[in-house]
């Protein structure tokens, strides 16, 4: 995005388990109906305008899903 002149802010993921459709099942090389982590990302502008869009499809037994929580400290 840096080299189209766009400034990013952190994107947003929701990921959420479900089953596999047969599209993504024969795609992926799984069965029909395994698992999956189906994750959509959305990247935002400074500006708060959407500027990229993903919809990712990961076979749940190959995906670990980690979130950092940042902590704000405040000096007492």
């Amino acid at each position: 995005m840096a080299q189209i002149g766009v400034t990013t802010s952190p994107a947003v993921e929701r990921p959420e388990p479900r089953q596999a459709t047969a599209e993504e099942a024969s795609l992926l090389g799984i069965q029909k109906a395994a698992l999956v982590t189906h994750t959509r990302r959305a990247s935002y502008s400074d500006q708060g305008q959407p500027v990229e869009t993903a919809d990712i499809v990961v076979p749940a037994a190959l995906c670990e899903i980690v979130y950092e929580v940042p902590v704000n400290r405040q000096q007492v």
